[in-house]
């Protein structure tokens, strides 16, 4: 925009125009005024300007047709006195969203380039520079929020004046252009720095910038840093990746951490119990997830202090975290999330599967927690047999036989510690135990599933015998998203004492996992294949050794809220690097959702990014050391290589080169659910299918279209089904492919008819657990007509 502020008619950041027409003003006023600046200020309407003003904005997008959204846009205003400057602008977005169609989808990118140009009009007035700039000062920006206290000093400090110049000659607009109206608008209203009054200062590339900035701030020496944050600029800015939301929401910023889920293990006591509030309490505060496991503590009726019936189990304990996850609520922008965890075999577990539905006792139900179950592989077997299953209290166990079910595994398939001990506790007299069907846990667990989509399933023999750490220490359960599996182990408290007037407490850390989590945008940044059908990759080389080396900072800048997590953090070094964007892919490779080479290709993507991962962060490793736990890992034995089935000589050689030099992590990937990084990049969300190609989304006053990435007639077919349709069955199977390549887990829903069969959702768990995955998320029912389902009406 020119300096003539005066001279527009929209905020919209267009250059003026001349002088409003004559035609306007008649002797006895103007037909219609654009006011601003809450009335104060008011222009005369001119018809013609705000055609040029959308002329503009259609050379960015000349295929669409814009004669009838003229037409309605200009009837809009000459049909009242007075238009507000920032309602015109609104109403010129909502009218190009409204004319998203399949065959007209560009209007999304038209209604984007409307809103960002609202923001470059907004930036530019609040920090005084000229809009035709698009983008003013980036270190007069970071020193002028500094002051406000909205950014931190961090990056101030770690770089010089020249390298921030430097850093801001990096910024390049035209990455702008990649949003839809969609991405745009999440980003600007929930992730970009304002300051108290909501005042729009940074912009998109900025943000970009800024997480490039301070990810990169530790690294030596000097003269290669710049060239790092010019790496991690240029992963971001052309959304080839997304960092986590809480890293997107808070790099550069004052307060906040950067991970996105911790998991917390549950003591048996009364002291353990209210520290695992209380730290779900603090993690919570800073925008953290929780997953807390309860399988240590006792059942209800079980004895404390040797009275017998004193317990009142694992329910009261849970509802105090279901009231700990509303009152703590993320500075009243949400409420906190956990999930509880609890054993197949736990007495209380029946109440457990009761704790979300809707009807019976509402004093044992906890509405706002996510529930669950801990699955080993005998109850799976006696399912499918229709078989017995016992329920024991974990504390009598414990004290007759002197051990944990828990702490133990199949370490094979079919055979193992695990069901040994377990048969060992069903043959001993001195242990109570109630007897039940196995059936009929699992049809109460289903129940509860298709009305409340909880709980979610967590195989442990699977995590286990495929954790590559399994030399320090096991996992007991996931996180609120179940795709993190790490070792796990409760903190307890070792002494207080008093000292003058202070009184000292000496705590046992225990393993309090923390999730790193980025992902790449699989839209992007893989290419379609040659035409001998082979996989082409486009920036992969060039992304995960950036995006690895992110991660990994990412541990040693966070200002964790447990310090028992900072410890865990650094003994592991665990990273989460997932994916975005599978049915988005899909659609552009032409490949259908349910088909074989879907599959196949699947396995071919996972196990490359894969390679890729290991490979960057032994690359880390010789650089910057491995982590303090890496020998005796599978990673140093070579197990974890050739229990995938990794033969090929490039696996081979790095195989050798990971024993000789070290991983830097101790975990590499997973795949979260990444909704709203997803949205912003413009892509589908993880691996899951889209809700449908097109529908409409019902807002407060309006409905808006929304259509799938991408979306054409060409895409059209390889979208069509949507997520309800396609076949879970050949979902599991493509899960399955991936997950040999995931060393940690993937957020996997089921999509559902809600008047499914049992039979069929029974034998869809099965079929997961028999084909190797380690955890499911969540049953997504809906009410489609089952006639229309064809993978579950057959």
């Amino acid at each position: 925009m020119g300096s003539d502020d005066s001279a527009t008619i929209t905020p919209t950041g267009l250059a003026p125009d001349p002088a409003p027409s004559a035609a306007h003003h008649a002797a006895d006023g103007v037909s219609t005024w654009i006011t601003k600046e809450a009335g104060n200020r008011r222009l005369p309407y001119d018809r013609s300007r705000l055609e040029r003003a959308i002329g503009r904005v259609h050379a960015e997008c000349p295929q669409l047709d814009v004669a009838g959204y003229t037409a309605a846009v200009c009837g809009f205003v000459e049909g009242k006195q007075a238009v507000n400057a920032d309602d015109l602008v609104d109403h010129l977005i909502r009218e190009a969203e409204a004319r998203v169609d399949v065959d007209a989808p560009e209007w999304e990118m038209f209604a984007a380039r409307l809103y960002l140009r609202r923001l470059y009009k907004q930036a530019a007035r609040n920090r005084f520079y000229d809009a035709a700039d698009q983008y003013g000062s980036y270190i007069g920006l970071q020193e002028s929020l500094a002051d406000r206290n909205v950014y931190s000093n961090d990056i101030l400090r770690a770089y010089s004046k020249d390298e921030l110049e430097e850093a801001g000659r990096m910024i390049d607009p035209s990455r702008d252009r990649l949003f839809t109206y969609n991405g745009l608008y999440l980003l600007a209203t929930r992730y970009l720095a304002t300051d108290v009054s909501r005042a729009v200062y940074e912009l998109p590339q900025e943000r970009w910038l800024t997480i490039a900035l301070y990810l990169m701030q530790a690294e030596a020496p000097r003269e290669r840093r710049m060239q790092l944050v010019g790496e991690a600029y240029w992963a971001l800015s052309n959304l080839y990746m997304t960092v986590a939301t809480p890293t997107l929401q808070n790099a550069g910023k004052n307060g906040g951490q950067l991970s996105s889920c911790f998991i917390d293990t549950v003591d048996d006591s009364l002291q353990g119990i209210y520290d695992s509030n209380t730290d779900v309490a603090r993690v919570s505060k800073g925008g953290g997830g929780v997953g807390a496991y309860m399988g240590y503590v006792r059942a209800s009726g079980s004895a404390i202090r040797g009275v017998p019936n004193s317990s009142g189990g694992v329910v009261p304990w849970i509802k105090q975290l279901n009231n700990t996850a509303v009152s703590v609520d993320q500075l009243g922008q949400r409420k906190g999330a956990v999930a509880v965890y609890l054993d197949a075999w736990h007495r209380d577990i029946e109440a457990f599967l009761d704790l979300r539905l809707n009807n019976g006792d509402q004093r044992l139900r906890a509405h706002d927690v996510f529930t669950a179950v801990c699955i080993p592989d005998i109850f799976m077997e006696a399912v499918e047999r229709r078989g017995d299953w016992y329920l024991f209290d974990p504390h009598e166990v414990h004290r007759i036989k002197g051990w944990y079910l828990q702490d133990s595994y199949d370490e094979t398939r079919g055979d193992g510690t695990f069901r040994q001990r377990y048969a060992e506790v069903v043959a001993d007299e001195r242990i109570s135990r109630r007897t039940v069907k196995a059936i009929d846990i699992f049809k109460r667990l289903m129940v509860s599933q298709l009305e409340t989509g909880n709980p979610f399933m967590f195989y442990r023999d699977e995590v286990n015998r495929r954790n590559p750490n399994k030399h320090a220490g096991m996992v007991y359960s996931s996180n609120l998203c179940t795709e993190i599996l790490q070792n796990m182990s409760p903190t307890r408290l070792m002494q207080e004492i008093i000292s003058g007037t202070q009184i000292v407490t000496t705590k046992q850390a225990g393993d309090f996992v923390v999730c790193n989590l980025s992902s790449i945008n699989l839209g992007r940044a893989i290419l379609p294949q040659d035409d001998q059908g082979d996989l082409i990759t486009d920036v992969l080389e060039r992304l995960v050794p950036i995006q690895v080396r992110m991660l990994d900072n990412v541990i040693d800048l966070n200002q964790l809220p447990v310090p028992q997590a900072t410890i865990t953090n650094r003994k592991y070094r665990a990273i989460g690097l997932g994916t975005f964007g599978w049915h988005h892919l899909l659609a552009q490779k032409g490949l259908h959702w349910d088909s074989a080479e879907a599959e196949d290709f699947s396995d071919a993507v996972y196990e490359r990014i894969n390679f890729l991962t290991v490979q960057a962060s032994m690359a880390l490793a010789r650089e910057k050391g491995a982590y303090p736990v890496f020998q005796g890992s599978d990673w140093q034995t070579g197990h974890y290589f050739r229990d995938r089935g990794y033969t090929s000589p490039q696996w081979l050689e790095l195989a050798a080169q990971v024993a000789t030099h070290g991983l830097r992590n101790g975990w590499l990937m997973a795949v979260a659910p990444n909704m709203s990084t997803a949205q912003i990049a413009g892509s589908t969300a993880s691996i899951d299918p889209v809700y449908s190609a097109f529908y409409y989304e019902e807002k407060k006053d309006y409905r808006r279209p929304v259509a799938a990435p991408g979306l054409s007639l060409d895409t059209w077919p390889y979208y069509e089904k949507g997520a309800y349709r396609v076949d879970q069955f050949a979902s599991v199977r493509q899960n399955a492919r991936r997950q040999r390549h995931v060393d940690q887990a993937i957020s996997f829903n089921f999509y559902v008819p809600s008047g499914i069969r049992a039979s069929t959702l029974l034998e869809l768990h099965m079929t997961a657990w028999r084909e190797g995955l380690k955890t499911t998320y969540y049953v997504r029912s809906n009410d489609i007509d089952i006639a229309e389902c064809e993978w579950c009406s057959s």
